[in-house]
């Protein structure tokens, strides 16, 4: 038993179940390790009873429905039962701490000043062990000699002893002060029971003490239950527990005092050891019945082995007669046959004598024939030879001429090569006033010649070893490559002529951003005096219904100028901007870039011309803090098309959104970097990734920005991930913990849910009604103390909808309804 003053930690030591840390488990647990380690899963047997006292009534913790159950006693022996009580075998460690689990949250608990969660009932484990122990030789004697004298017992069928025993772990609920405790209402009638019950149970305690002739064990209903505890047969130790404040040291000197009148009770210990004479009986008719049908057996074997024996006998009769008329034939047959060989060995003895002749005959022609086509082949190899020198010392003097033919157009190609690195020197010097691009390009195609002209002499080089018709394929080869060097001469002038208007071009359009950025800035002034709009819409807090995140709300003139400034330039020369070394020049490309994302028609054309890549790689190599806000606010509104928002996802972009904002400082980078990930949070298929890579960790770091803007986004994020989830579980799809419990957010959306801000609360308070919908996640949300926000919110939410949500999920769980 544990007795002590309420919240002192009774149930911390009796009922932990250590699931974190083994060192930390409870009594209940580490007892129930020992008595299954010395118990055998095939002899012995573990059950287990889990009940509450709870005002006076008993009730099974197993089997909730079972709530009044009544106290049976022996009338012969004494011994207290509970008929009807929910009986549940043990076999493993592992069953019992689920049957724990099952208890605890069914036992009763409350909320006062002294204990956040004080148990409001006594909780009984009752633990029963039937162990089959080796009994001494002279009791079995003594026992067959005087109930089963004439009972005659082989060796291997001695009486089975049984060794019955129980165990009682009892977690008194604490002992309290209404006027400490501040129970009131139901929990004051809980309060009054349990101090009756406590009374009750110091009464017999002093009783026994001081040897009194009357123990009141009838007082209470806990006393009933516990008569053997405490003088009687049983071996009991008392756990008392203290608080350390001084506040309750009346408490804590009544404590002790119970304990010390406690140590004076004694128990006289009985071992409960019987004969288990029906096992027995069992046993020896179970063998009895082995030994009848192994006999039925056995003489069943016998008569079938008896007929397969005379079938075998009458076979083998039968094979004896057939195997010598069988023999009989066979030597007939023989005689024939050897008469037939005799005969035939003969001719063949003539027919061998006459092949050998014609074989003689054959071979001596055979030789002839090969003597005569031995000198023909040697007659017509001397002609082969001679022709074959004639027409080699022609190919020499072919392969001679080829190669002085060769050598000739090998120096034209050096003088060719001379005069066109001279006309290349002449271009690089005019090339240098107009600017390094040119010269680059120059320089490639030049690599290009220098490269085609090694080509055409590794091929010169392998025409010399080949023959005449690779000597025609040669030449036809080198006309080619002086084709390319003319058409080359003029690729470049072309070159240089585009480059001018190239040049032209960067200029007019470098002045039009200025003009543009210098629109924005003016625009963006007067839309400074409003709140960011990076808004949901009025109805939902998914991304599909939330207008665009733009970096300034411009106005049509705005509007009409970067739609003419992208048709007149496009996209592809205003995305090259983006690498260019004048940092104004960037910035105000990429705000083009970001304002053209918000429409829906050119954010397709953005990602198929390499935008989105730009836009991550400079969120990523930059380390100007405009710079990364704008690419930010791109990002977002690109994160506003699902197809997009998986490129992103695949692209590594949320890695790169959460880097970017654990090092940004100002609110507008935040705003923007949260913007784009709460988009990402809308999307039913990237919920596990996005948790994997940070990004609700991400958004949570934002959120300790204490900016409304900032904070809105935040909200957004979670409540379209909590939302997600919502529709996951009503499909079926998901029945683990939310993601968003896992990674932290949920103290975080409990504690900013009544903020004062419309739009955060608005966002929060969906995202808790969304997360309550899940019965997984009901025991995290009330630990969290969610449970009350979502009261508040069905009385006091924003918005009607939102209440209307709130109450249908109060009253589907069976978790939050009060018992």
């Amino acid at each position: 038993m544990a007795y002590g003053q309420t919240g002192t930690g009774k149930t911390f030591t009796l009922g932990r179940l250590g699931k974190e840390d083994t060192a930390d488990r409870g009594i209940m647990v580490r007892a129930m390790e020992d008595i299954l380690a010395d118990v055998s899963s095939e002899q012995d047997a573990v059950t287990v009873s889990y009940l509450q006292l709870y005002m006076e009534t008993v009730q099974d913790l197993l089997a909730p429905e079972k709530d009044n159950i009544s106290i049976g006693e022996d009338p012969k022996t004494g011994d207290v039962s509970l008929p009807g009580v929910t009986l549940y075998e043990v076999r493993d460690q592992k069953s019992f701490v689920e049957l724990l689990q099952i208890g605890e949250a069914n036992r009763f608990a409350a909320n006062t000043k002294l204990n956040t969660e004080s148990s409001r009932s006594h909780a009984i484990l009752l633990v029963n062990v039937k162990k089959t122990v080796k009994p001494k030789q002279d009791r079995e004697l003594a026992a067959l000699n005087e109930n089963v004298s004439t009972l005659q017992l082989s060796k291997g069928h001695k009486i089975p002893m049984v060794r019955k025993s129980k165990l009682i772990i009892v977690d008194l609920a604490g002992s309290e002060r209404v006027h400490k405790s501040g129970s009131e209402g139901h929990t004051l009638e809980e309060a009054k029971y349990i101090n009756l019950s406590l009374t009750a149970l110091g009464k017999c305690i002093n009783a026994l003490a001081e040897n009194s002739p009357h123990v009141p064990i009838r007082d209470s209903k806990l006393t009933r239950l516990l008569r053997d505890s405490f003088g009687g047969t049983a071996r009991t130790s008392l756990l008392i527990t203290i608080g350390p404040s001084p506040r309750h040291r009346g408490e804590t000197t009544s404590t002790i005092l119970f304990g010390q009148r406690a140590m004076r009770v004694e128990n006289m210990v009985k071992l409960r050891e019987e004969f288990d004479y029906k096992s027995l009986c069992r046993k020896l008719e179970t063998e009895v019945d082995r030994l009848i049908v192994e006999n039925e057996r056995q003489s069943q074997a016998v008569l079938d082995t008896e007929e397969e024996m005379e079938r075998k006998i009458q076979e083998a009769q039968q094979s004896v007669i057939e195997a010598e008329n069988k023999l009989t034939k066979a030597l007939e047959e023989s005689a024939a046959e050897r008469s037939h060989l005799q005969k035939e060995h003969a001719e063949t003895v003539h027919k061998l004598e006459q092949e050998r002749a014609l074989r003689e005959t054959l071979e001596k022609e055979l030789k002839d024939s090969i003597q005569n086509l031995h000198c023909q082949r040697e007659k017509q190899m001397q002609s082969e030879r001679a022709r074959y020198h004639k027409e080699l010392e022609d190919y020499k003097q072919r392969h001679q001429q080829v190669e002085t033919e060769l050598n000739k157009r090998l120096e034209m190609e050096c003088s060719q090569k001379d005069a066109l690195e001279k006309k290349l020197k002449e271009a690089e010097y005019l090339m240098e006033q107009k600017g390094k691009n040119e010269i680059m390009l120059l320089a490639s195609q030049c690599k290009e010649l220098s490269f085609l002209k090694e080509k055409a002499e590794k091929e010169l080089q392998d025409l010399k070893s080949k023959t005449s018709l690779m000597t025609k394929q040669l030449e036809e080869e080198n006309v080619g490559l002086l084709e390319k060097v003319d058409s080359l001469g003029h690729e470049l002038e072309e070159q240089s002529k585009q480059n001018k208007h190239l040049e032209y071009e960067v200029k007019n359009l470098k002045q039009k951003l200025l003009q543009l950025s210098f629109e924005a800035d003016e625009t963006r002034k007067s839309l400074d005096r409003e709140p960011a709009r990076i808004s949901v819409g009025s109805d939902s807090p998914l991304m599909n219904s939330h207008k665009p995140l733009q970096m300034h709300e411009s106005p049509n003139s705005q509007r009409a100028t970067i739609a003419k400034l992208f048709e007149q330039v496009g996209l592809h020369k205003i995305l090259s901007l983006l690498d260019s070394p004048d940092m104004d020049v960037r910035v105000h490309a990429l705000k083009v870039v970001a304002n053209l994302a918000s429409e829906e028609a050119n954010q397709k054309k953005i990602v198929e011309v390499g935008g989105l890549k730009s836009l991550l790689d400079l969120l990523q190599s930059s380390e100007d803090e405009t710079i990364r806000r704008v690419a930010a606010g791109a990002v977002a509104n690109l994160a506003m098309n699902e197809t997009n928002q998986e490129l992103i996802m695949a692209q590594g972009g949320i890695r790169l959104l959460a880097i970017a904002g654990s090092d940004a400082e100002d609110p507008q980078t935040l705003r923007m970097v949260a913007g784009a990930l709460a988009n990402l949070c809308g999307n039913d298929k990237l919920q596990s990734k996005l948790s994997k890579e940070g990004g609700i960790k991400a958004l949570l770091a934002m959120g300790q920005c204490r900016h409304n803007d900032v904070l809105a986004q935040v909200a957004r994020g979670l409540a379209n991930f909590a939302k997600c989830e919502s529709r996951a579980v009503a499909r079926g799809n998901k029945r683990e913990r939310s993601l968003l419990i896992d990674d932290g957010a949920l103290p975080w959306i409990v504690s900013n849910a009544n903020s004062e801000a419309p739009t955060v609360r608005r966002h929060l308070e969906l995202a808790l009604c969304h997360l309550a919908q899940h019965e997984v996640n009901a025991r995290d949300l009330i630990d969290a103390n969610a449970l009350s926000e979502l009261l508040r919110i069905s009385t006091e939410g924003s918005r009607e909808d939102i209440r209307s949500l709130a109450s249908r999920t109060l009253g589907a769980s069976a978790i939050f309804q009060p018992k």
